[in-house]
């Protein structure tokens, strides 16, 4: 099992190129499903997570090319030959059940397990299956799949109310919706960046929705999608994962491809902690304005708010922050399981419920931590780099389904950074 030696050597200076969104890919990927005819992505990511959604829909009977040394994946759905999404498969990542809208919407009836990834506290999938309910689909839980048909073939228009925000659900439904007979209105929708790519790739397939970006959204359904090429968005929590690279070492780091309006709730936290983020031409160019960063508050929130996928790594640099910061993990519980690691290193943290206390320390120390999923793993890099002496953080395999060439990007900038392959 491979691991990541990180040694703590200075600021970092240079340039990083963001990738496209993770997110935003995978739930473009089932987009094909919609239409028999090619949808191609480009900005693609690099990642294990983009393999698994691949064998996914491959498996359903999609033709499924990587181009370009992977920035492009070229798909078509013109001969859906299985609507059962296997366990084997869609355990190894919960993403996996955004394939059902699309089957349900185009044939009128699909198979799919209920869905695994990281173990970062409970996600159901409730929410989607109460949403396309609303669309007259029938849902029967049956040895641990869900049963999935259209009554007469084909879903039909109607309300869609969230009790709360969820990103998969509103993704779901809205593609489903694309082709369903009638007028959809999705109420307490999600608002990320990543809906409103979804949306725009729909667009670009012929869907008729608008109120993408807002908690309405109206999707108006059509008797058949065409295809489309469409460039995934920037990934967010890449961007805001490495400008915490240069905040927690010094330095000064250009993000190429980055925006504030992706972040900007995350910026203002960066602000608040002495961090200047300048815009440029490029993207976004981050540096420290002093020698130690300033204590913050933070609270994670659905978009427009502070991410929780970045709550980890932030973390991480409060750490090391003058003062007492208080973190509030508002989306997932159990999303603390870094703090006992990044306690192995010297950091003070104590964690009540939902509520984590972090005094800051001066510098921590290089220790042997184990990540415990995708957003702890990189968290403990960041800390490795800030921390003195070495750093070794096993269990990588966490971070491949969300980073690419960690190693080659951060090394690129001045870190003393290396993957230990192990039989």
């Amino acid at each position: 099992m491979d691991s990541i030696l990180v040694t703590g050597n200075g600021p970092l200076n240079g340039q990083i190129d963001i990738a496209g969104a993770k997110n935003a890919c995978l739930t473009l990927m089932p987009a094909t499903l919609l239409t028999e005819e090619p949808l191609t992505l480009t900005n693609a990511p690099r990642l294990s997570d983009i393999r698994t959604m691949t064998t996914l829909l491959q498996s359903l009977g999609a033709e499924v090319s990587s181009l370009q040394d992977g920035k492009v994946i070229a798909m078509s759905s013109h001969d859906i030959n299985n609507h059962t999404a296997e366990y084997d498969i869609v355990r190894k990542m919960r993403a996996s059940i955004l394939v059902l809208g699309p089957m349900l919407a185009r044939d009128g009836h699909a198979v799919v397990s209920l869905p695994g990834g990281c173990a970062i506290g409970a996600r159901p999938v409730d929410l989607h299956l109460k949403a396309l309910e609303s669309l007259g689909a029938e849902m029967e839980l049956k040895d641990g799949y869900v049963h999935a048909k259209a009554p007469q073939g084909r879903l039909q228009g109607g309300v869609v109310e969230f009790p709360i925000v969820s990103v998969g659900a509103t993704e779901n439904v809205l593609m489903a919706a694309t082709l369903a007979k009638g007028t959809t209105i999705i109420r307490n929708a999600a608002r990320e960046p990543e809906i409103v790519d979804l949306a725009d790739c729909l667009r670009r397939m012929g869907a008729q929705i608008s109120g993408d970006g807002t908690s309405v959204i109206t999707v108006e359904g059509v008797d058949r999608l065409n295809g489309a090429t469409h460039p995934v968005v920037t990934d967010r929590i890449e961007l805001g994962t490495y400008m915490l690279a240069p905040a927690i070492c010094g330095g000064e780091v250009e993000l190429l491809g980055g925006r504030i309006d992706l972040i900007g709730a995350f910026v203002e936290k960066l602000d608040q902690a002495g961090i200047s983020v300048v815009e440029t031409e490029a993207g976004l160019k981050v540096s420290r304005r002093g020698a130690r960063v300033a204590a913050v508050d933070v609270v994670t929130e659905p978009f427009p708010g502070f991410p929780t996928d970045l709550q980890a790594q932030m973390m991480a640099l409060l750490c090391t922050a003058d003062g007492v910061s208080v973190l509030e993990e508002k989306i997932f519980e159990n999303r603390f399981m870094h703090a006992p690691e990044l306690m192995r290193m010297g950091a003070q943290i104590d964690v009540s419920g939902g509520t984590a206390t972090v005094t800051g320390v001066e510098r921590l120390k290089g220790a042997p931590v184990m990540a415990t999923d995708l957003r702890a793993s990189v968290s403990l890099i960041l800390a490795g780099l800030a921390a003195e002496g070495e750093t070794r953080v096993s269990r990588v395999y966490h971070l491949d389904r969300g980073y690419e060439h960690v190693v080659r990007k951060l090394s690129g900038v001045g870190a003393k950074i290396e993957r230990i392959r192990e039989e």
